[in-house]
């Protein structure tokens, strides 16, 4: 198979069928929600905590866990609604889905998973952070039931444990990938010093290695730090090349004669002497944090018309070409279409928008319901299928690791509407050891 975190090409020859999870129109009532006004499970505790045992054996059952209390509760409620527009789109009668609320903590979810497989759940799907999903793979995994989690982190993966989240290496790899053909050479880092500045850092050194590329500079900054000032003055070398500039007009001004004169007229306007170490900058961060950062790299004489600003899929959201330095960046994620067919039919429901990762409840709750259709059984080889599935994020597939890798294609910011600049492939070629 494909190493981690690196996008197949597509197959030279036709790709096989994918398993099409496209959503139909809507054309009759919308699916009511289980919880109460005040969003809260408490009114059906009994119906959603702890369902009866089921009274038919081939009914399949699926769970899902979910924070619906606790800090992460708006979040957990949206991929509520995501799932369960998926059961309307395309369960049967006999499909059940068991919610499960995992309070936002590890020891909720443990609670959970052990009240699903207790009422006899044959597939997990969730929960949505990396501690939850950690908490209950022992059990899980004693018990035989496979989990498809929401967790970007692929360290909880594998025996039985998938995540269709977003992995950062697999963005990282694309887009680097890209700005190579583009004839980029020399990269440089920006990120948080947590697991996911780690995780794009890994995938830039290892993707860079690959091409023979080189990353000139790391930088890495508190991810609670409010003033990101110095982080971007040393990413840029600012002192050092502000004093190149000083030195030169010093020495210009001591040899007073006209050459020298105009060389000063022409050093006038200029911020530092000389070129930073890098002609691409890729920067691990997203919402108002990656807005601070881009306003701050013209200010210590990073200019993006010079060097090329990349970004990961935390950049897929409309609005990021407000901020000027930002403009015709590039950065790798789903291709967009399926996604805003999604989001128009979440909006008549729900009457908002959904946040970014809802389509990954929508994708795997369709998967279950699917497949559920036949015995109602949860075969590793059907989740396993080499050509994948098209979802609301275009093209997918699980490998044996328990990763996903997504077909992703590459886009540019506008100040409006970002713009795709290489599509994402149309098929996945051969997995190999």
């Amino acid at each position: 198979m494909p190493p981690a975190g690196q996008t197949a090409a597509p197959a030279q020859s036709p790709p096989a069928p994918q398993l099409q999870i496209e959503s139909p129109q809507i054309e009759s009532q919308p699916p009511q929600s289980p919880l109460g006004a005040d969003g809260s499970l408490a009114a059906k505790e009994d119906r959603y905590q702890s369902p009866p045992p089921p009274q038919k054996t081939d009914v399949p059952r699926v769970a899902i866990l979910l924070p619906l209390s606790g800090p992460h509760s708006e979040i957990g409620q949206a991929l509520l609604n995501a799932a369960q527009l998926a059961l309307f789109h395309f369960a049967d009668k006999r499909f059940e889905l068991l919610l499960q609320d995992t309070r936002g903590t590890s020891a909720g979810a443990a609670d959970a998973a052990a009240l699903a497989i207790g009422d006899g759940a044959a597939l997990i799907l969730g929960p949505l952070l990396a501690s939850s999903a950690e908490a209950i793979t022992s059990a899980t995994r004693a018990a035989g039931v496979t989990v498809i989690a929401f967790s970007n982190d692929r360290r909880v993966v594998g025996n039985g444990v998938f995540t269709v989240g977003f992995l950062p290496g697999e963005q990282v790899d694309r887009v680097v990938r890209y700005a190579y053909r583009r004839g980029l050479r020399n990269f440089a880092l920006l990120a948080p010093d947590d697991d996911y500045g780690s995780a794009v850092a890994e995938a830039l050194n290892q993707t860079a290695t690959q091409l023979s590329a080189a990353v000139t500079r790391r930088e890495f900054y508190d991810p609670l730090s409010e003033d990101l000032a110095p982080v971007v003055r040393s990413l840029a070398d600012y002192d050092t090349r502000r004093q190149n500039l000083l030195g030169e007009r010093k020495a210009l001004a001591a040899r007073n004669d006209e050459v020298a004169r105009a060389a000063l007229r022409r050093l006038e306007n200029l911020q530092t002497l000389g070129d930073v170490s890098f002609d691409a900058l890729l920067i691990a961060e997203g919402g108002k944090r990656l807005q601070a950062i881009a306003a701050l790299l013209p200010h210590f004489d990073i200019d993006p018309k010079k060097t090329r600003i990349l970004g990961t899929g935390q950049w897929d959201v409309h609005g990021i070409g407000r901020e000027p330095a930002l403009l015709d960046a590039w950065f790798a994620a789903p291709p967009p279409a399926r996604r805003a067919e999604f989001i128009t039919q979440y909006q008549q429901i729900y009457g908002k928008v959904p946040p970014r990762i809802a389509t990954l409840a929508y994708d795997a709750t369709a998967i279950a319901a699917v497949f559920a259709r036949g015995d109602g059984k949860f075969d590793l080889s059907e989740i396993l299928s080499p050509q994948g599935f098209t979802g609301r994020d275009g093209l997918f597939r699980f490998l044996g690791e328990g990763i996903t890798q997504r077909g992703l294609s590459v886009h540019q910011v506008k100040r409006t509407r970002n713009r795709v600049i290489d599509p994402a492939p149309s098929g996945f070629g051969p997995q190999t050891n």
